[in-house]
């Protein structure tokens, strides 16, 4: 009995043994196959940097071709274009690891394939003798015109294609030189204006009046408005018994339309419909055109909007909301995808910055394959709001974005800061000849949005659309 039972007992430690050596297979596998990708790409992976590092790591290429990042024949690596793109190509260090296209595009720029990416060491016998090249969506002289336009100001600028959600360009001033970034690091860690923050892409502000176009599309979703109502515009609103809003300069549009009312943005008449759409109709729109939601492409590490709890504000909190201030906080790339819900038929692409991958002989191994990320809108309501954004370069707020030839789409945005000056917005859309594209501009403490953001655009969209030319 003594032995059987010992016998048994051999026996249940065996197989309890059997299904732990099991789990860790099931967990390596699950390491090696499904998260094999993700963790080789990883920024603080200093184990891939280390088995790639005797290859010489590819290019980095503009979608014309321009050279954004070359390795010389000691592996150091350059920087053409520096701080005007580094936001896009970002840096690749020993100590802090990689951001940006270097940091995504990491194992390809050393010659290994996404499907032997996950190998582990037998990569290294599987892998190119050089890094692939990798080209992006970017335009480097457009990047240069945006920079330049940009100044000495802090902000940022990005465009989009409106019918892909290619990114043709995103700049943020200030900035630093990737070449550099490891031997600066200290300093550029310790600055106050955060020259390492993608203000594109991670910056978070107060949209101001570019978020009336978004609330013009919820009301009119939800039925809380028409295009032929009728507001009344005194200059002011109450709300309760102890708060009212009041419009900008204390000015009073009088009698006016939805349309007249976004070209002129006033305040009284989104505000108005903020209360009506209240907090779950709010919730919905954003919902949407997910305002909120972090952006889930690798290729842009975009930061969620910062949206207050619905349910829990006041009607002045909403009013608020609904001119685009209060506890609302988003990124210049998310007002550029609101303004692509509008240009693109109610849908919002998904934005990407690589357009291919290249062998040394110039064969793509990979090539994007542009995606819808949501219907925020119908056909239309977004034909609707793009005719009034288009009334708004024309006759209102933003004629300094207007350029010759070119349907110009656009709202600006005065957003109040507690911290300095206003924040100066541009958002909206180009068209020439079948040719569009969307756009976010900011200007940290720009003061009125219609002249330094709006003529940022101006800037912009000539040099888009002269570019198209000369390549033709």
């Amino acid at each position: 009995m003594t032995d059987r039972k010992i016998r048994k007992q051999i026996t249940v430690a065996a197989a309890f043994l059997l299904i732990l050596i099991g789990i860790q297979l099931l967990y390596l596998a699950k390491l090696s196959i499904w998260d094999g990708n993700e963790l080789s790409a990883h920024p603080l992976n200093m184990r891939s940097a280390l088995m790639e590092q005797d290859i010489r790591r590819g290019c980095i290429l503009d979608r014309e071709g321009r050279v954004l990042a070359e390795s010389a024949a000691d592996g150091e690596r350059s920087y053409p274009y520096g701080r005007i793109l580094a936001p896009v190509t970002g840096y690749q260090t020993e100590r802090y690891g990689g951001t940006g296209v270097e940091q995504v595009t990491g194992l390809e720029l050393s010659g290994v394939t996404t499907d032997v990416a996950h190998m582990g060491p037998l990569r290294t016998l599987l892998r190119a003798d050089a890094g692939y090249d990798v080209r992006l969506t970017v335009d480097a002289a457009l990047s240069e015109a945006a920079w330049n336009a940009l100044g000495s100001r802090r902000g940022a600028v990005v465009v989009l294609d409106a019918a892909t959600g290619a990114v043709r360009t995103m700049v943020s001033a200030p900035s630093y030189d990737p070449a550099t970034a490891e031997k600066h690091w200290d300093e550029l860690t310790s600055r106050e204006d955060s020259p390492l923050l993608n203000r594109a892409s991670q910056g978070l502000y107060p949209p101001g009046s570019t978020f009336k176009t978004l609330i013009a599309d919820a009301a009119l979703t939800a039925g809380m408005t028409n295009p032929d109502e009728v507001f009344t515009c005194t200059g002011e609103l109450a709300i309760g018994t102890d708060y009212v809003l009041h419009e900008s300069h204390h000015e009073a549009h009088g009698k006016l339309h939805l349309a007249d009312a976004l070209r002129e943005s006033c305040n009284v008449t989104f505000a108005t419909l903020a209360l009506r759409l209240g907090s779950r109709g709010l919730s919905s729109a954003f919902d949407r055109f997910g305002v909120g939601e972090e952006l889930t492409d690798a290729e842009i590490a975009m930061t969620a909007a910062h949206v207050p709890k619905m349910s829990r504000l006041s009607d002045g909190e909403i009013a608020q909301i609904g001119i685009g201030q209060g506890e609302l906080l988003v990124t210049p790339l998310q007002m550029a995808l609101i303004a692509d819900a509008f240009a693109n038929d109610g849908k919002i692409m998904q934005p990407y910055l690589v357009e291919q991958v290249l062998t040394a002989e110039g064969t793509p191994l990979y090539e994007a394959n542009p995606a819808v990320a949501r219907t925020a809108t119908t056909v239309e309501r977004a034909a609707i709001i793009d005719s009034y954004m288009a009334d708004v370069v024309a006759a209102g707020t933003g004629t300094a974005a207007h350029v010759e030839g070119v349907r110009v789409t656009g709202k600006t945005g005065t957003a109040e800061n507690a911290s300095g000056t206003d924040h100066a917005w541009f958002i909206g859309s180009a068209e020439r000849g079948g040719h569009k594209i969307v756009m976010a501009i900011l200007v940290e403490e720009g003061g009125f949005g219609g002249r330094a953001a709006a003529g940022i655009a101006r800037t912009v969209i000539q040099n888009y659309f002269d570019g198209l030319r000369s390549l033709h």
